[in-house]
């Protein structure tokens, strides 16, 4: 019982949720799912050139706003190849990906696997899962009694309820003061299963004003995700549900994708390559932020057990296709684990990833939780990046009210939720200037620790930096810096007749001085590899008049 909680992905506390019985290993005799990875995509029909035939028009603007190309990885699996592994006898297919230019089969026949495999477009066959029974899951009330003192101290647009603390805790509060509630953003959540979300009052607002663009189950395949796992409804809770009084989400506003990847019952890779398939769909469709309260570190088949030197985000599948879809330009937050009290106590994938806002979580009060799982990343990256509440949080129950659950699978959707008000504010910014400056405005940035990483994410700090660059000056054509970015020297020039420059000022983005100097030159070279990587604002002051430009150093 405590091996099958402290490695399940369900990042909730599962003590106080779930109950899983017991099973027998004699009932996994063989495999029946595998991953079908393909050499190429020579005959493909779809092209580069015309991503409109396989990329939505949202999903097609979301790259040229970051400047991001359609690349060879977006290009749909050549069809001929798809259509020849499905014509053997016994194989049906259960997901693809675009990505890993690969599919995911079923089948318990060895001759349909033989065949398969003498295929010439055929890279490799990896089994995914084998027969089995699930197990029985049964919901338990929480145990906890909330110790949330749930005033308003500062004027507010919501009746938050109990809810307003976690919000509040992170900034959220003070963007919807600012009229920054999710409008107009696109969020996919990849969970367990959405039980009752169709009904529940909750979201009767997600339900009225047609919030909810689509689900699909990439486990039943199908679109019905209101008849699994609670746990999904729960996470979506904090982000879009809204009981006044009760609990609000921190993008009411906000539009929602529901996938369902994940097979509560069991644990399986194939619950890894089920969520690529839905992140690839999630891009496809034009979603802006993935929210993800999942994460794998050991399996029910201890052969493919994952381990800590896999934790470096570059070895799962999961955490491999997390990068590739930021790559995309989509923002990824998922929850860090809750490992914290196991003898395992490291993040999973894809909190490992290098590109995914992985978050930890705290208390009512911001004290580490105890259950939160811990960094670093294998190859001593800073992780958990940040941390929110996760202890004591605020979600829906099943009926018409509220109740109190902890774990890092509601720390992550809780920031998911404010990372997309913050980029409704900053339309004009990419995913990582983003990422940069949430990680950069969080409590402990200059001081990150195992625990909480860089800290709690103060989003209101990070939409103050952010503004900073919203509106190009167009003394950049007067006063140059290069390169930009960045990794140790920067060479500075003022063009034209202007005068000298007296003063050079680099300011992080908390706002600040990380460094000054008094020059009398039009141009100059400074060696600036102190700094440690990150996004500042430099300024400079001549004739009288002051610039200011984005710094990067990466």
């Amino acid at each position: 019982m405590e091996n099958k909680i402290t490695r399940s992905k369900l990042y909730a506390f599962l003590f106080l949720s779930l109950v899983f019985c017991l099973f027998t290993s004699d009932l996994f005799s063989q495999y029946t799912k595998y991953w079908i990875q393909f050499t190429d995509k020579i005959g493909t029909p779809y092209t580069t050139s015309n991503p409109s035939a396989f990329l939505s028009a949202r999903s097609i603007q979301r790259r040229i706003n970051q400047g991001i190309a359609v690349v060879q990885n977006d290009l749909p699996i050549t069809p001929s190849y798809i259509n020849s592994v499905t014509a053997v006898p016994n194989v049906t297919l259960i997901n693809r990906s675009k990505w890993f230019n690969a599919i995911t089969i079923y089948t318990a026949d060895t001759n349909a696997l033989n065949t398969i495999n003498n295929f010439s477009f055929v890279l490799n066959t990896k089994p995914v899962q084998r027969y089995g029974r699930k197990f029985g899951i049964e919901e338990n009330p929480s145990p906890f009694t909330s110790t949330l003192k749930n005033g308003n101290p500062i004027p507010a647009q919501y009746n938050y309820g109990p809810s307003y603390n976690q919000i509040n805790m992170i900034g959220g509060v003070c963007l919807h003061n600012q009229g920054f509630h999710g409008e107009g953003m696109v969020i996919a959540i990849l969970d367990a299963g959405f039980y009752k979300a169709d009904s529940l009052s909750v979201f009767d607002s997600l339900r009225l004003n047609n919030q909810i663009l689509g689900t699909w189950d990439f486990v039943d395949n199908d679109t019905m995700v209101y008849d699994a796992h609670p746990h999904g409804s729960w996470v979506l809770s904090t982000l879009g549900g809204n009981l006044p009084g009760q609990i609000v989400g921190t993008a009411p506003k906000a539009n929602y994708w529901l996938f369902r990847t994940e097979q509560a019952a069991t644990e399986y890779v194939i619950e890894e390559d089920n969520w690529v398939s839905g992140a690839e769909y999630a891009d496809s469709v034009g979603a802006d932020v993935l929210s993800t309260s999942l994460g794998y570190t050991e399996f029910d088949d201890t052969t493919q057990n994952h381990t800590y030197a896999d934790m470096d985000g570059n070895t799962a599948r999961i955490s491999i296709g997390t990068d590739m879809a930021v790559s995309k330009g989509m923002f990824a937050v998922c929850s860090a684990g809750n490992s914290g009290w196991s003898a395992w106590h490291f993040i999973g994938a894809p909190a490992d990833a290098d590109s995914v806002l992985a978050v930890g979580a705290v208390d009512s009060l911001k004290n580490y939780a105890g259950f939160s799982s811990t960094g670093p990343s294998f190859d001593g990256r800073v992780k958990p990046n940040v941390a929110a509440q996760g202890q004591d949080a605020v979600v829906s129950d099943l009926a018409t009210g509220i109740t109190y659950l902890s774990g890092t699978s509601f720390s992550g959707p809780i920031t998911a939720g404010v990372v997309a008000c913050l980029w409704q504010a900053h339309p004009t910014a990419t995913n990582m200037q983003l990422f940069n400056a949430i990680e950069q405005t969080a409590s402990q940035y200059n001081n990150p620790d195992s625990l909480l990483g860089y800290g709690i994410s103060d989003f209101c700090a990070a939409n103050n930096a952010l503004g900073v660059f919203d509106n190009a000056s167009s003394s950049l054509e007067i006063f140059n810096v290069y390169p930009n970015p960045f990794q140790t020297n920067i060479s500075f020039l003022v063009q034209g007749t202007h005068s000298n420059i007296q003063s050079l000022q680099i300011d992080n983005l908390l706002g600040e001085k990380v460094f000054q100097t008094t020059l009398n030159s039009k141009q100059g070279n400074l060696n600036l590899s102190f700094l440690p990587r990150g996004v500042y604002v430099l300024s400079v002051k001549a004739e009288g008049r002051s610039y200011s430009s984005k710094l990067v150093k990466y």
